[in-house]
C-alpha cells in the first residue's frame, strides 16, 4: 500500500469517527406506538422486528426512512412495526452539544402475555425495551 492510499484511508476513518454522536437519541414516547395485529394476537403469535430508522435533528423519524433490518417472519408484525415507527419521537442525537441526524437500529418485540417465552427472552427482563400493545378491537 502506498503512502497516498494510507492517508486516504486514515482520512476516511477520521471522517466516520467525527460523524458519530457523543449522545445517542433517546425515545420520548411514554406509550410506544406499535400495535399487535389482532389476528396474530388471537393466535398468540410472537416475534421480533429490527428496524433501521433515521432520526432527524428535531428528534422525528424521517418519513419513508424506515427499513426492516431483520424480519420477524410475519409480514403483519413487520408492517405494524414500520407503521408505528412513524409516531416515535426522540431527544435527538448530539455531537459536541449540537443536535444531529442519525440512523439507528430499533428493536420491536411483539409478546403475548399468555404465550411461552421465546428463546433469548431472558435478556428482555434485564432492561426495559419496546413492546407492542394489542391492536384496538372494533
Amino acid at each position: 500500500m502506498d503512502d497516498k492510499t494510507t492517508k486516504g484511508m486514515a482520512a476516511g476513518f477520521e471522517a466516520a469517527a467525527a460523524s458519530r454522536p457523543d449522545e445517542l437519541p433517546v425515545v420520548l414516547n411514554q406509550e410506544l406506538p406499535f400495535r399487535y395485529p389482532a389476528a396474530l394476537y388471537a393466535r398468540r403469535v410472537q416475534g421480533n422486528v429490527t428496524l433501521r430508522i433515521r432520526v432527524d435533528r428535531d428528534g422525528k423519524v424521517v418519513p419513508d426512512s424506515t427499513r426492516i433490518e431483520e424480519s420477524s417472519g410475519y409480514g403483519s408484525l413487520d408492517s405494524s412495526a414500520v407503521r408505528g415507527s412513524r409516531d416515535l419521537r426522540f431527544v435527538p442525537a448530539k455531537l459536541r452539544g449540537e443536535a444531529m441526524a442519525v440512523s439507528i437500529l430499533f428493536p420491536v418485540y411483539f409478546r403475548h402475555p399468555e404465550a411461552p417465552a421465546l428463546p433469548g427472552d431472558t435478556i428482555l427482563r434485564k432492561r426495559p425495551s419496546p413492546t407492542a400493545a394489542p391492536a384496538a378491537r372494533p
